[in-house]
């Protein structure tokens, strides 16, 4: 007996009835050779942390434009935060922890430079609009490793196209992203708006600390016992005082943060800047050459909107500057 073939067995004993067992996968696009150490779900997580565009969500907006500071979170540790709480969750529960974690790392791999400013700026420009789900989706199946894709497993796939809103995951595994994913940015979210000075603690209503506690990890901590107590044969749900308190929390930081004129102020600037990245990458001419394959197959527009979803803030403003700003110049 193989590795791999003692952890799809221990599987069977210790998870619950509607875990997603690694044996029973649906599959790959393309069939391969299994691996004798590690599951299809533990390898789709491997192949995630390895690629090139999880690697640069380290240096692609959360809430603050460029924050100035080390500790503001990037689109990269809410990626971790958001795999951390799903674990948790998913070990509680006795559901699959590879696969929560395969479909945590995976969710936001084709999220765009700026935030959400960066994917409205997107949806507007692209024919057939841009959802950062969906394109995570296309980074897994066809952008990645020159066109081949990471060739995941049904289940991650479905995971992370499912991980915000309309349909929910196919998988328990799945759906406790989909949680974990609102838990994580939530909380972060006041962690670094407090930071910037935007919000205060103390702010919070009473209304809402009187169930979830003050600070993050008591907020965190409140929320995810809740979805254990109350998550029954892979449904999940919280306690209806704290889901109705989690709501209001997220109707707060839409008043406070989200919507707040300093802190997404600079969010004014990336329309324009997107534009113009696009107008000027989709012109036959201007095609990066490590797209040229994607415009030939599904058109220059949508070349375009794949090479700006996959750029770092840095690299998109810096490249707006190469293309836009003049140059000085010496005699």
């Amino acid at each position: 007996m193989t590795v791999k073939e003692r952890t799809e067995e221990l599987e069977e004993k210790i998870l619950a009835p509607e875990a997603a067992l690694a044996k029973n996968t649906r599959g790959r696009d393309v069939p391969e050779e299994a691996c004798t150490l590690r599951t299809e779900y533990q390898r789709d997580r491997d192949r995630i942390i390895h690629c090139k565009a999880f690697r640069r969500l380290k240096h692609k907006t959360q809430v603050f434009l460029s924050p100035e500071g080390d500790h503001y979170r990037t689109r990269l540790t809410h990626t971790l935060e958001v795999s951390q709480i799903a674990r948790t969750i998913a070990r509680a529960l006795r559901l699959n922890e590879d696969l929560t974690e395969a479909v945590s790392l995976g969710h936001d791999l084709g999220h765009t430079p700026f935030g959400h400013a960066g994917e409205r700026a997107l949806d507007s420009l692209s024919p057939g609009g841009f959802r950062h789900y969906e394109q995570s989706v296309r980074v897994v199946e066809k952008l990645e490793k020159g066109g081949k894709g990471l060739n995941l497993t049904w289940e991650v796939r479905n995971g992370i196209l499912c991980h915000t809103t309309g349909q929910e995951a196919q998988t328990a595994e799945g759906r406790i992203v989909r949680v974990a994913d609102h838990i994580a940015y939530l909380n972060h979210d006041i962690d670094d708006a407090e930071r910037a000075g935007v919000i205060r603690e103390e702010e919070i209503p009473q209304s809402i600390t009187d169930v979830l506690g003050s600070g993050k990890s008591k907020r965190i901590d409140t929320l995810v016992h809740s979805v254990v107590e109350n998550s029954v044969g892979g449904r999940l749900a919280m306690d209806p005082a704290v889901r109705e308190a989690f709501e209001e929390l997220a109707k707060f930081m839409d008043r406070r943060v989200y919507c707040n004129p300093y802190a997404k102020g600079e969010e004014k600037k990336v329309p324009g800047l997107m534009a113009a990245l696009y107008d000027y990458l989709a012109k036959p001419e201007h095609i990066p050459p490590d797209m040229r394959v994607i415009a030939e197959q599904d058109g220059r527009e949508r070349a375009a909107c794949d090479f700006i979803a996959g750029m770092t803030d840095h690299y998109a403003v810096q490249l707006f500057e190469k293309i836009f700003v003049p140059k000085s110049w010496k005699l």
